[in-house]
């Protein structure tokens, strides 16, 4: 059966076009005649609308239309979790931030209708604004929101927190801050929409085309047969295109005029309009047995959501789960939540809020062992989770658990770098080392793929899968599950996907899910159409099924290689029979939903862990820190691409390094990437990824995700050299010049 796919080294399909700049994105699609659009948006972060005067806008030759919250025609409401949507598409009569969206111009051109956007006067009532989750939870601050500003809260208890404490050997507190982070992908957001016989059809830059389709048939107030979402070639996401931005927009514009329309975001109104990482201030207290065994971690988790939920909710609830990082912990008491502030919304970013606590729970672990004279990965080693542990929910895990494995390899390249890490005159050198563990999936819910797999008439099956590939290369994992488990060679599948139209949900494109789950839905699909065909070629060749095979384009009998039947002609038999060649699958984790009181429950159904170690040098006189080398072992259960395994640990390893020493998001203040700061290739260390494999048995091939994964040890790694560097570690994100040059100072060592 195998052709070997899996593990394969074999070139992403995309490649060439990408790299000779055929690959048409969103924005490079031009519809003649069509409608440009243009936002206006809040230059208040809370006040009322007490009028928008569009009379000098509609004056303006070529502007056709002027949009208000009036011409929504369904719901003015959407949002990614429907629990807690709450964000208009244009303002009916309030603003909460600084780039709500409030009027759309439609013009005849992008610069008529930028003209038209600027003519447009609004009269606002300003109201007080809370800046911080504190201000906003204060027992006499106005609501933002009917519900209060509370936007969530989750909490985890298990054990006799206060008896552990009481009998601990060691006890370490700190308070950890995080900053927002911007997204800064290649790509701006952009849609483009026209009609099709009576459908609208939305072409967009998107991580999940049925979710954009469902919340565009609520604003519209129309049904589903009535929108078509294709998901245009998408150039990077990392969570920050699963809420929803132009499509909104570019839909009322062509819904209500009949006309094709086109919106793409200028730099200056992403870094406005989009979401970033939650900001979060953690608390946490950790105790540990003489031997460094922890016995109980407390933390209390504050994330600042912004003006809207967006993914506040599982971005509350997953550092909740993951706040105690990947370890034994008999006793836990984690309280998280999501509060709203007049800032601009706080959404998914690659790893939903587990990052922040990885960087808090590493420094716990980090000054345990400091406290205890042991050695810090010694102490991880002691407390990693094992198969058959129990994690702070009270998840069991199964044999999937390869994180003393990473532990091991990172070990033995720390073990080489200490031979060469020493500090001088000019520069202080330091090594660090990071863990984590990521829930693959959605949290606690039902969260399932679906797929279908088509022999066609001429021979060749197609794989039909609504994943949305944002780079990361699900496109050629989910058509190597789909042409292994067939028997037949990749590059003879065709592919259609992230389509609404013609492809059923697979779930957004998040949470590192698209291989596990939407892998397991194409590796059934496939499986079923291999046994119908074998069935089929069995009447047709008068051959038992068990003798058959599926191989070099056609059917062929094992024991008498002479008979065989092309897949052509396997075809013609289903279609003289009068049957569709085509099956579809479904795979959903096994999960089960929080305890409200406890947060006891199974909130995925696999995970993924990891371990890196990072070497930094610190120049004492100018405090700059550069990271010589980084090392990351990640857990994917089973590398179904290589390559594309390797490039994920990469980029996350980058993007990783970012957050730890640079990436800091002035809301107001940071208009362009000129002042954002960003990793470049100079910034990038010798980087060593590292692949374990523990075969998840659920899994595709035992396939398990590394998209998140693996950033979120980077940055406790970086820090926990730095720590070692400085003689002081840094509690707040970005450990940039002015930080790290205040460590220096508080222990002696600068210059």
């Amino acid at each position: 059966m195998s052709r070997g796919t899996i593990g394969a080294r074999n070139v992403r399909r995309d490649a060439l076009d990408k790299v000779l700049g055929r690959l048409r994105y969103a924005a490079d699609l031009k519809v003649p005649g069509c409608l440009h659009l243009a936002v206006v948006r809040s230059t208040e972060a809370h006040a009322r609308v007490l009028e928008i005067r569009a009379g000098s806008a509609q004056a303006v030759p070529g502007v056709v239309r002027v949009f208000t919250a009036r011409d929504v025609p369904g719901e003015n409401c959407y949002g990614i979790i429907r629990l807690t949507a709450d964000q208009p598409m244009l303002a009916p009569g309030r603003v909460r931030c600084v780039g709500d969206a409030v009027a759309l111009v439609a013009a005849e051109t992008p610069e008529t209708a930028a003209l038209g956007a600027r003519a447009v006067e609004v009269v606002y009532e300003p109201l007080p604004a809370l800046w911080t989750p504190e201000e906003a939870l204060a027992a006499d601050a106005a609501p933002l929101h009917e519900k209060g500003n509370l936007c969530f809260e989750q909490r985890i208890e298990r054990g006799d927190v206060d008896a552990a404490f009481g009998r601990a050997a060691a006890v370490v507190e700190r308070t950890y801050r995080t900053t927002w982070i911007e997204h800064a992908y290649l790509e701006p957001e952009a849609a483009v929409a026209w009609m099709d016989e009576g459908v609208l059809t939305v072409t967009c830059s998107t991580q999940n085309p049925h979710y954009d389709r469902d919340d565009l048939c609520r604003l519209l107030g129309i049904s589903a047969e009535r929108v078509r979402v294709t998901q245009a070639p998408t150039g990077g996401g990392f969570g920050g295109k699963l809420d929803l931005s132009a499509q909104p927009y570019v839909a009322l514009a062509t819904w209500l005029t009949g006309r094709a329309s086109r919106l793409v975001y200028t730099r200056e109104e992403s870094l406005l309009a989009s979401g970033k990482r939650h900001p979060m201030v953690m608390k946490y207290r950790s105790a540990a047995d003489p031997e460094g065994r922890l016995l109980a971690v407390e933390a209390d988790l504050v994330a600042d959501t912004g003006a809207y939920a967006s993914y506040g909710l599982a971005v509350a609830m997953r550092a909740a789960v993951h706040a105690a990082g990947p370890y034994r912990v008999p006793s836990a008491r984690v309280r998280s939540r999501a509060v709203y502030t007049n800032h601009p919304f706080s959404g998914a970013m690659r790893g939903f809020g587990t990052p922040q606590v990885a960087f808090a729970h590493e420094g716990q672990m980090d000054l345990l062992a400091e406290a205890l004279g042991v050695d810090p990965l010694e102490v991880r080693f002691r407390n990693a989770l094992r198969p058959g542990d129990a994690t702070i929910t009270g998840h069991v895990l199964g044999a999937s658990v390869g994180l003393s494995e990473c532990l091991a390899k990172v070990d033995a390249v720390r073990d080489r770098w200490r031979r060469t890490c020493r500090s001088d005159r000019e520069h202080l050198r330091g090594i660090g080392v990071g863990a984590m563990y990521y829930g693959i999936g959605n949290t606690g819910v039902s969260n399932p793929s679906t797929a279908q797999v088509e022999l066609g008439e001429d021979g060749r099956f197609t794989l039909f899968t609504g994943a949305a590939d944002i780079g990361q290369g699900s496109d050629q994992v989910l058509l190597a599950i789909c042409a292994e488990t067939l028997g037949i060679d990749p590059d003879g599948l065709r592919l259609v996907r992230g389509d609404t139209g013609r492809t059923t949900n697979a779930g957004a494109t998040s949470a590192s899910r698209q291989t596990y789950i939407s892998g397991g839905a194409v590796l059934e699909a496939a499986a079923r159409l291999r046994e119908r065909v074998l069935e089929r070629a069995e009447e047709l060749l008068e051959v038992p099924r068990d003798d058959l095979e599926l191989r070099d384009g056609g059917v062929h009998s094992r024991s008498q290689p002479s008979r065989g039947a092309g897949l052509g002609q396997v075809a013609a038999a289903f279609a003289a029979a009068g049957e569709p060649a085509r099956e579809a699958g479904v795979f959903d984790p096994d999960t089960s939903a929080l305890d409200h009181r406890t947060g006891q429950g199974r909130p995925y159904g696999t995970y993924a862990f990891a371990a890196q170690v990072a070497r930094v040098a610190v120049d004492r006189a100018t405090a700059q820190v550069r990271v010589e080398r980084l090392a990351a072992a990640h857990d994917v259960g089973r590398a179904i691409h290589p390559p594309g395994v390797l490039g994920q640990i990469r980029g996350g390893a980058a993007m990783g390094l970012g957050m730890a020493l640079m990436e800091e998001f002035s809301p107001g203040k940071d208009v362009n990437l000129d002042t954002y700061l960003i990793p470049t290739a100079l910034d990038v260390p010798r980087l060593t990824p590292l692949i374990v494999e523990s075969r998840e048995a659920t899994g595709p091939y035992g396939a398990k995700g590394v998209g998140e994964p693996a950033l979120i040890p980077t940055a406790p790694a970086i820090l926990g050299a730095l720590a070692q560097a400085c003689g002081k570690r840094i509690t707040q994100l970005p450990a940039n010049l002015e930080r790290v040059r205040e460590a220096l100072q508080a222990t002696g060592r600068e210059a």
